[in-house]
Order: structure tokens, then sequence, then C-alpha cells
């Protein structure tokens, strides 16, 4: 059964991003029940530790942090 707070959603800007910039994802639960700290990864690999407990910032955004990111 489906958890009773929601799924999490990983949010992402809608915009092209270009090397250089500056990127936070955010993970939240689904309608916005509160979400105290998440783990972030890239694949199926951990990424460093989210900035606030439910954010991650890529700065400066480089080639190698492409690919697929989701949160738990």
């Amino acid at each position: 059964p489906p958890c009773p707070t929601g799924p999490l959603v990983l949010q992402v800007p809608a915009w092209p991003l270009l090397e250089g910039d500056t990127v936070t994802l955010r993970c939240r639960r689904w309608k916005d029940s509160s979400v105290s700290s998440v783990q972030f990864y890239r694949g199926d690999e951990e990424v460093r530790k989210p900035l606030s407990g439910t954010e991650l910032s890529l700065s400066p955004l480089q080639l190698h942090h492409s690919g697929r990111y989701h949160c738990r």
C-alpha cells in the first residue's frame, strides 16, 4: 500500500541548465506534507549530504553532475 503521507517528489528546474549554473534540487512530499531529511542519489550512488536536509545544491554545475537523480 502507498505511504499514508505520500511519495517523495524531486523538484528540478524546468529550464535548460548550462555548465557553470547553480541548481538546487528539492525533495518534497507529495501534497506538501513535511519532510525533515532525505538522501539524494544519482543513479544508485549516494551523493553528498543535502544542504538543509531536503535540498541539494550543485554549483558550479559541471558535466560530471549529469545523470538521473532521485531522493528517499
